[in-house]
């Protein structure tokens, strides 16, 4: 019976390793469970928190949190506290702080965008800027993150140094949100109200800052009637001011700070 179990040992350990979890895909190639990404639909309420300690117990379905500055154990215990987490990124413009700013060719870099440290990117430049993108996609996907926050993608509508058309927006736009899924990541459209119409069959939410404050909110209906989140945000207004609107229209909205830390009024 020993020498049988000994002929044996080797065949169950190789029936074991042929059954055992498969890896995660390795960087830089399509998830082969892409087709099954979060698909959040209007009316969960949302944490957005970017700056400061991370508060994990506010007590919403999904967090919105920075991709760089939070490990893959802070993705876990979100998901262990029940919640969904996006991962936010710039992809629109070049920050001089991450960890991966020296990567970016000094031809990629426009003018400022407002922020200290950030300059515009020139998206025409997809060969450039594809690979760069899909690294920190690669990145999000490792982490354990459900879906990606892009942002500064309406470069277009701003003085960028760059000559950007609304076709050169929406195709870098089509770019992001086809290397998201392939990561099997979900993908929100960040702003870029104009472009809704032609890019609501390709982002799977909308992420927005202000939409009432400067009387355009009507203009995210269509991802609401589509069935698909609307996570909004206002930092000037009272919530009596922007939330029975909000409601009216199914977006999910909340009031913070500039800051962008853990502080929140939900409507």
């Amino acid at each position: 019976m020993r020498r049988l179990a000994a002929l044996l040992l080797p065949l169950l350990l190789l029936a074991a390793a042929c059954t055992s979890a498969p890896e995660a895909p390795a960087p830089g190639t399509p998830d082969p469970k892409a087709s099954e990404w979060w698909r959040p639909a209007p009316g969960l309420a949302w944490q957005w928190q970017l700056s400061g300690r991370l508060d994990p117990t506010v007590d919403v379905p999904v967090y919105d949190i920075d991709g760089f500055d939070h490990p893959a154990s802070a993705v876990a215990d979100l998901h262990r506290r029940g919640r969904k987490v996006i991962c936010y990124l710039s992809t629109g413009a070049w920050e001089e702080f991450r960890p991966d700013a020296g990567k970016f060719p000094k031809e990629l870099l426009g003018a400022g965008n407002g922020w200290p440290g950030e300059r515009w990117l020139d998206i025409r430049r997809t060969d450039l800027l594809a690979p760069l993108m899909a690294a920190r996609l690669d990145m999000c996907r490792t982490k354990g993150f459900d879906a990606v926050e892009p942002d500064n993608m309406d470069g277009y509508a701003n003085r960028t140094g760059f000559p950007l058309t609304a076709a050169d927006q929406l195709a870098y736009n089509r770019l992001i949100a086809r290397l998201a899924h392939e990561r099997g990541l979900a993908v929100g459209l960040k702003n870029d109200l104009d472009q809704i119409p032609q890019l609501l069959p390709d982002f799977d939410f909308a992420v927005n800052e202000q939409c009432a404050e400067y009387e355009e909110c009507d203009r995210l209906t269509p991802f609401v009637t589509s069935g698909k989140a609307v996570f909004h945000a206002e930092y000037e207004l009272p919530l009596a001011a922007f939330c029975p609107r909000s409601k009216e229209l199914g977006l999910d909205s909340i009031l913070k700070k500039y800051e962008l830390g853990a502080w929140r009024r939900a409507c």
